[in-house]
């Protein structure tokens, strides 16, 4: 099971679930306290913006922090929840969500999946560069592009509720 959420419920959901395993993906300069229960080696901590082109000072999601995350989410031996979440628990948690999701199973329908999303987080918006990188790692034909753009933008929010995605 994969719980995404917010930066500050992070402890909270982590505790609820009995999470195992943890991914931050944060902007530079935004601190996380992994919560006690998390060994180092099962936090994965990417540092990157919610942009999707290039800006400036900003940090762009790419190719490595993809890489990164499907291995560390191939290395999920599954036994103990998941837990994703980035500052606003909206657009990089829910795209990494989607992602894992995606390369967790295979066979899994990409529309199927983002619509499953969409009915259980009415404001996800997930960042469309994440999509789009991992779309063509797991040589999915912009078939991901395509689900995501379909399900639109998320209802806008300061904060997204925590959720939970069944793989």
């Amino acid at each position: 099971m994969i719980h995404v959420c917010s930066l500050s419920k992070v402890e909270e959901t982590v505790t609820k679930t009995g999470a195992g395993r943890l991914l931050s993906l944060l902007a530079a300069g935004t601190e996380v306290m992994r919560p006690a229960s998390i060994t180092r080696e099962n936090h994965l901590h990417l540092v990157m913006h919610d942009i999707a082109v290039a800006q400036e000072g900003m940090t762009m999601p790419g190719e490595e922090h993809v890489l990164n995350l499907l291995d560390f989410a191939r290395q999920w031996d599954r036994s103990r929840p998941l837990v994703v979440h980035c500052y606003a628990g909206i657009s990089r948690s829910t795209a990494s969500a989607y992602i894992i999701a995606a390369a967790l199973a295979p066979k899994r329908d990409e529309a199927e999946l983002a619509e499953t999303l969409r009915r259980l987080s009415p404001t996800a918006t997930p960042n469309p560069r994440l999509i789009a990188i991992a779309d063509a790692l797991l040589d999915r034909r912009g078939r991901m592009i395509e689900a995501i753009q379909a399900i639109g933008r998320g209802a806008d929010a300061f904060e997204g509720t925590p959720f939970e995605l069944k793989i």
